[in-house]
């Protein structure tokens, strides 16, 4: 269990997204008794994409993830040589290569154990498969880095009001059903579980788990996977102690009184878990990843090229991912 590391590693995103100067906000907000966290690169570009907030930041470099506690009262600490320059708006293919290799620097450290947790910034994935970048995105990067296979990667969004898990990610909606099995339902529910009582201390989580079709196939007349595929899943769990309830029609399954009823809600595809995660907790929103032996985080939004570097940013969901991380942190150590 890899969470003795020193402090939380931050991976820069893309330098000319929001990313940069959110670090550096969330760093002038550090808060007393505030886990530790430090950048993995980018000492440069940082004081230049603060300053476009009116934030004089002070940078430590640091040659180990070690020396951050020390450095992290006074000073954003910096790990490493990694920089470029701060370009906001402008993003080209320096400025991929370095959003990779902050990223690829801070997925070994937290792998090894060098880092107590992940934090990554936001990218823009089709700058990085221009450079090479292979994979569907930052999740099962830091999967391959920490040794699990995609598969074992769950992806969970999480804010104040709601978490939902995506049972499939990056999947064209018509392909969907022909993805979708019971078996995926089981495995990727029994990790959602095992994660909820270890990382966020839910001794007994509730999962709902919504349908496919509209109103859950009614009885077959739109749709079968609810029968076929999805409540055999249910069953499955609920025979191996899970607490697990469903399909539950997906347009009711997010009203106030129907969230009071479970921990987690696992959606059958991405926008079924990231609409209304996104329409309630957008400013607080953070992307989890489940069934690693690190912490990974991340602030549930894109690289916002459009507003970098005019202060118009909202910190919350890089602030919140941070808060995640550490809090989890402590699950872990005290279990």
């Amino acid at each position: 269990m890899k969470t003795q590391g020193a402090g939380i590693a931050v991976s820069l995103g893309d330098p000319a997204g929001v990313g940069p100067e959110l670090l550096a906000e969330c760093w002038r907000r550090r808060q007393p008794g505030q886990m530790p966290f430090f950048a993995v690169g980018g000492a440069r570009l940082l004081r230049a994409a603060a300053a476009s907030r009116g934030i004089d930041l002070p940078v430590a470099r640091i040659a180990d993830p070690a020396e951050a506690d020390a450095a992290f009262a006074g000073a954003l600490p910096v790990l490493g040589e990694l920089d470029g320059e701060w370009r906001a708006g402008e993003p080209d293919r320096d400025g991929a290569a370095l959003a990779l290799a902050s990223l690829t620097l801070a997925a070994s450290l937290a792998a090894r154990g060098e880092a107590s947790a992940i934090v990554t910034g936001p990218i823009a994935k089709s700058r990085l498969a221009a450079i090479g970048f292979a994979h569907p995105g930052q999740t099962e990067f830091v999967a391959e880095a920490c040794g699990v296979v995609a598969e074992d990667a769950v992806m969970m969004l999480a804010g104040p009001s709601l978490r939902t898990v995506p049972l499939t990610v990056h999947v064209a909606l018509a392909e969907v059903p022909r993805v979708l099995t019971s078996a995926l339902i089981v495995r990727r529910a029994r990790i959602v579980a095992t994660a909820l009582a270890r990382d966020f201390g839910i001794a007994a989580p509730r999962l709902a788990i919504a349908a496919l079709n509209p109103h859950a196939g009614e009885d077959g007349r739109m749709g079968d996977e609810e029968a076929r595929i999805i409540a055999p899943a249910i069953a499955a769990l609920q025979a191996q102690g899970i607490d697990a309830t469903g399909p539950h029609p997906a347009d009711a399954l997010f009203a106030p009184r129907a969230r009071e009823t479970f921990d987690v809600a696992l959606c059958m595809y991405h926008d079924q878990a990231l609409i209304p995660l996104k329409t309630l907790d957008f400013d607080a929103g953070v992307n989890v990843t489940l069934g690693l032996p690190t912490i990974r985080t991340s602030p549930d939004h894109g690289t916002a090229f459009a507003i970098a570097g005019k202060g118009l940013a909202h910190p919350g969901a890089t602030l919140a991912a941070l808060t995640m991380a550490g809090a989890c942190i402590r699950h872990r150590r005290s279990a």
